[in-house]
């Protein structure tokens, strides 16, 4: 019993510690006041510059194309405004105290909405390229599956928090972070949705480790989650005819066995790859995004980067991702509390994750997936959800010990 009571009442009790930390334990404020990482704010606002003139540049053709001619900046002005109510989103959460997402009815609550709109997604989503991954609510159309990334983290975290005493037992480390991406896969992988499924449960793996979970425990869980996937991919196979997955396994593997039919996509990516060379044939020269290359101003932005800025502009583009990796885990590494270093790890990695992927993809190391490129490619959701997870990665540095 000794150390458990401290100090006493007027009467001369003694008054239990625990007692007294409750009556002394401090409210958390809304905002924060500290000084936010300016080398981390510099790094997200020149991606979101370079991002936004490169996208404004690959969707030129095509929003000509769509307009009949009369307007080539449609797709640019959409995603301007949409990077508005990012910056807007980056500056309240970067004061947004990020200790407020530990509490368990805003954890919870978050990610079973998101499994709620993945749910609605099955039942009466957009369909487009043989996915069906879009809910349209009035002028509306959003992607659930970009707000489910975050609400996995903010999650993870906070269980990671709560146990971490805990996580090198299985039945604490694994089956409940186990079960909660289970249900992620499914119904991601229903859509289908290969490359978000693969980003989340890295993720969902690499915060489990952090958290402390067992090596051994891992490898058992990824056996499961892989096994768990192909049987959904053979599923899928057997209900659409294969026609999903062997189209884009096929351009992987051959991008020029059909080049005016399934793997048009690859072929003319890599084209466009290649015809950029060492220093790219100038901002807006490029031939391929004039409706060679689908999708050039989404998922497959990153091959105009290449083709008009070269080899040279591709490489700092990389660069810039990889600093702003960095800099993320250097800000979790000074983070005050364990759920702000997880959360700011789990952001970091994400978005670092999303760029190789997409990389990746363009490039035809791994099969077209249909993933896009973080504040690269068009898309209003993705767009303010990345920007809003930079803001909060700014506010824990606030709250750090950062070295300029």
């Amino acid at each position: 019993m000794s150390g458990y009571y401290e100090g006493s009442n007027p009467s001369g009790a003694a008054i239990p510690v625990a007692k007294q930390r409750r009556k002394t334990k401090k409210r958390i404020p809304v905002f924060s006041r500290g000084v936010m990482d300016i080398t981390f704010f510099i790094i997200v606002i020149t991606l979101l510059v370079i991002g936004i003139v490169m996208m404004f540049s690959a969707s030129y053709a095509k929003a000509l194309s769509e307009s009949g001619g009369e307007n080539g900046t449609g797709y640019a002005v959409r995603q301007m405004a949409m990077a508005a109510v990012g910056i807007v989103a980056l500056f309240f959460f970067s004061f947004f105290d990020y200790r407020h997402f530990a509490n368990p009815k805003i954890a919870i609550s978050f990610y079973a909405g998101c499994v709620a709109l993945l749910i609605a997604v099955l039942l009466v989503g957009v369909t487009e390229n043989g996915a069906t991954r879009w809910l349209v609510i009035g002028d509306i159309n959003f992607q659930p599956s970009e707000l489910m990334k975050l609400a996995v983290i903010v999650l993870f975290s906070y269980l990671i928090v709560q146990n971490y005493n805990r996580m090198k037992t299985f039945s604490v480390g694994i089956l409940p972070f186990g079960l909660l991406l289970g249900i992620v896969v499914i119904l991601l992988m229903m859509q289908p949705h290969l490359s978000c499924t693969l980003l989340i449960c890295i993720v969902g793996v690499i915060l489990m480790f952090v958290g402390g979970v067992l090596w051994k425990h891992i490898g058992l869980l990824c056996l499961i989650g892989a096994l768990g996937i192909t049987l959904i991919v053979i599923v899928k196979i057997q209900t659409d005819g294969f026609t999903y997955f062997a189209t884009r396994f096929q351009s992987w593997l051959d991008p020029f066995s059909d080049e005016k039919g399934g793997t048009w996509q690859t072929t003319q990516s890599l084209i466009a790859i290649g015809s950029g060379g060492l220093f790219g044939l100038g901002l807006g020269g490029s031939r391929q995004k004039f409706m060679y290359l689908p999708e050039s101003q989404n998922d497959f932005v990153f091959s105009i980067v290449c083709e008009e800025l070269g080899f040279i502009g591709a490489v700092t583009v990389i660069l810039l991702f990889m600093l702003l990796v960095i800099r993320g885990i250097y800000i979790a590494s000074k983070a005050r509390d364990k759920f702000g270093m997880l959360i700011t790890i789990g952001i970091t990695v994400q978005i670092g994750i999303q760029a190789f992927l997409n990389i990746a993809v363009v490039s035809n190391l791994i099969p077209n997936t249909g993933i896009s490129l973080p504040f690269f490619s068009y898309g209003g959701t993705a767009l303010i959800m990345q920007l809003a997870e930079m803001g909060i990665v700014l506010n824990v540095s606030r709250q750090a010990s950062i070295e300029p």
